[in-house]
C-alpha cells in the first residue's frame, strides 16, 4: 500500500496564496472526503497531490519521496485522477478512452500487451461498462460518462484514486449510483480514495474520514463522527444547521440540514 503526505505545504497561483502550512497523511486504505466552502483550497490541494500543481513551499511526499522528484509516469502508475470537468471527443468510444489509462505503462510507439488488455477489461467490468464499451462518448448519459472516465482512471491500476467533486452535474439517482460504485471499488481494490465533496451528506455517508478545509488551512481532520458535528460545520460554512442521525433499516448515518446563513 502506497502512502501520500503533505508537509508544511503552501500552494498559490501567482501572488495569491491558496493554502498554507498543510500537513496531512494518507497511509491506509480508506475513503477520505475533503469538505469546505467554495474557494477554500480543496481542488487546489487535490491537484498538488496529483503533481498537477507545484508547491511554492513545503512538499508532497509519495511513499516518502518528494513528489517533484518522481517522474510523471511513475506517479501516474500509483495515483489516478478523475477531474471535475473531464472532456473527451464525442466520437471516441468508451474502450478507446479507457485505453488511455494505460499510457503510463507504454513506451513510445508500443502496442497494448496482454497485461494492458487485461487491465482495460477489468476496469470496464469493475464499473459495469462492458456493455457500453463500443458506444461513443457523445451518446452517453452524464452518469455513464462519469463511469467511463472512472474506468480510465482504474485502468492505471492505481493505489490512490483522487476524485474532484465526482457527483457534480449528476441527478440524484446517478449521484447515489456513482457513490455506491466508489465504495464497491474501495472494498474490492483496497485503495486509498480521496474525494473533494460538495454534498455534505454524501461525504458523511460514504466516507471513513473527513478533512475540513477553510481559507487554505485544515480546521478539522478525523472520523466522520469527529468532524461531522454542528460545532464544526456551522463555523466552517458560516451557517446554522441541524446534524442528526438518520436510520435506514439496521444502518445509521449522519445527515446535515442547513437552515440559515450567518
Amino acid at each position: 500500500m502506497s502512502s501520500i503526505a503533505t508537509q508544511n505545504l503552501r500552494l498559490q497561483y501567482g501572488e495569491r496564496i491558496i493554502a498554507e502550512n498543510l500537513n496531512l497523511i494518507f497511509d491506509k486504505s480508506e475513503i477520505v472526503s475533503i469538505i469546505g466552502p467554495n474557494g477554500s483550497g480543496k481542488s487546489t490541494l487535490l491537484k498538488s497531490l496529483a503533481k498537477l500543481l507545484v508547491p511554492t513551499g513545503g512538499a508532497v511526499y509519495l511513499d516518502g519521496k518528494d513528489l517533484q522528484n518522481i517522474s510523471m509516469d511513475n506517479v501516474a502508475r500509483i495515483i489516478s485522477v478523475l477531474p471535475q470537468s473531464a472532456q473527451a471527443p464525442g466520437d471516441m468510444t468508451v474502450r478507446d478512452l479507457v485505453t488511455y489509462g494505460r499510457m503510463p505503462y507504454q513506451k513510445m510507439f508500443s502496442k497494448l500487451n496482454d497485461e494492458d488488455i487485461k487491465a482495460i477489461d477489468m476496469a470496464l467490468k469493475s464499473t459495469d461498462m462492458v456493455k457500453l464499451q463500443n458506444n461513443r462518448m457523445g451518446n452517453l448519459s452524464g452518469g455513464e460518462r462519469q463511469r467511463a472516465w472512472l474506468s480510465m482512471a482504474l485502468a492505471k491500476e492505481p493505489q490512490i484514486l483522487l476524485l474532484d467533486e465526482p457527483t457534480t452535474y449528476l441527478d440524484i439517482h446517478h449521484q447515489l449510483d456513482l457513490m455506491e460504485l466508489v465504495v464497491h471499488l474501495y472494498k474490492t481494490m483496497h485503495i486509498i480514495v480521496i474525494m473533494v465533496m460538495h454534498d455534505l451528506n454524501h461525504a458523511a455517508r460514504y466516507s471513513h474520514r473527513l478533512v475540513a478545509v477553510k481559507n487554505g488551512t485544515v480546521v478539522a481532520d478525523g472520523s466522520v463522527a469527529e468532524v461531522f458535528r454542528q460545532d464544526v460545520l456551522e463555523p466552517l460554512y458560516e451557517i446554522r444547521a441541524v446534524v442528526t442521525t438518520v436510520k435506514e433499516g439496521n444502518y445509521e448515518y449522519l445527515a446535515c440540514f442547513p437552515y440559515a446563513a450567518v
